[in-house]
């Protein structure tokens, strides 16, 4: 029976593939894509959802959530990176759904339509899951699992010396949820950053003729450009599709049960996330994070989730 799956996300490339990946797995039942500011902006990131959708035209539509912008957060822009439209500048054109739920009650919704069996994948800031708890706090017990692909253990960040920029962009939702009593798995930054893809990742893509291929030819190219311009890199990271095959295997990765929190209100630590690795912690291990990973079984999985997806399209 397919794992029911909400992913909350915020494309960017990363996260298209992710997507991609997902919509034709059938290990998968995509419910639903909720769209969280991040990587663009809020109504950027819900066209974005709805123009990968549209795009890749899934056997089984999920139902769609909007993004609305948080308040009071630190600026964080990941089109650098990704494109001023998130998307390599591919501009997709969508036409901007006349009534479409907002992200936060989407979620609630389709928790309650099936309490204890729903994961939510959370590939950027988690402002919609923080708002769904604050609007609903008993929708805690009825959520089966949320794998959060963010923070860093060790410290080093990537969009500040500290933070990575999914918990950076909304601290204190980050914190929320990381405090709530949710069975959680947090994929940090340094596992992410493990699995690298080099040039001949391009040849590794479906064909130009799939929709799948057609769109992930169209984007990652440009991925590739920009971190050799902005970062000095060959390569690149594609962090959301690690985030992703932790939910379809779990057994590729090393996790550690750990206490965590979320640096809410430093001067230059703001988004950081602490972990109490003392043998003598008195704080509780609240979350289940991942330490190592088999790179190369990831990379495996990633191509041949990739593959079926384009002979499905």
């Amino acid at each position: 029976m397919p794992r029911k799956v909400i992913i909350d996300c915020d494309p960017g490339i990363d996260d298209a593939l992710a997507l991609t990946l997902a919509l034709f797995d059938p290990r998968l039942e995509v419910v639903a894509i909720t769209a969280v500011a991040g990587t663009v902006s809020a109504d950027r990131a819900t066209l974005n959802v709805q123009a990968i959708v549209e795009r890749l035209d899934p056997p089984r539509y999920p139902r769609l959530g909007a993004a609305t912008a948080a308040e009071d957060v630190p600026y964080t822009d990941g089109r650098y990176l990704h494109g001023a439209d998130g998307l390599g500048g591919t501009g997709l054109q969508v036409s901007k759904l006349a009534r479409q739920h907002p992200a936060e009650k989407l979620i609630s919704d389709e928790v309650r339509a099936a309490p204890g069996d729903i994961t939510i994948v959370c590939l950027g800031p988690l402002t919609n899951v923080a708002r769904a708890l604050v609007r609903e706090p008993d929708l805690a017990d009825l959520i089966s699992r949320i794998v959060i692909r963010g923070g860093s253990v060790k410290g080093i960040g990537d969009v500040t010396p500290c933070a990575e920029s999914n918990i950076y962009a909304d601290p204190a939702a980050a914190r929320a949820v990381f405090k709530s009593p949710i069975t959680k798995t947090l994929i940090p930054l340094d596992v992410t950053d493990q699995v690298v893809w080099n040039l001949d990742f391009l040849e590794k893509l479906p064909a130009d003729f799939s929709r799948a291929g057609k769109l992930l030819r169209a984007t990652l190219p440009y991925l590739y450009r920009s971190h050799r311009q902005h970062l000095g890199m060959e390569s690149i990271r594609l962090p959301d599709a690690v985030g992703l095959c932790a939910v379809l295997h779990p057994e590729l990765f090393h996790t550690e049960e750990l206490a965590g929190d979320v640096e809410t209100g430093g001067e230059v630590a703001t988004g950081a996330t602490i972990f109490d690795r003392r043998p003598n912690s008195p704080h509780r291990a609240e979350m289940e994070v991942a330490l190592e990973v088999d790179a190369a079984a990831v990379a495996d999985c990633i191509v041949r989730g990739l593959a079926q997806a384009g002979l499905q399209t």
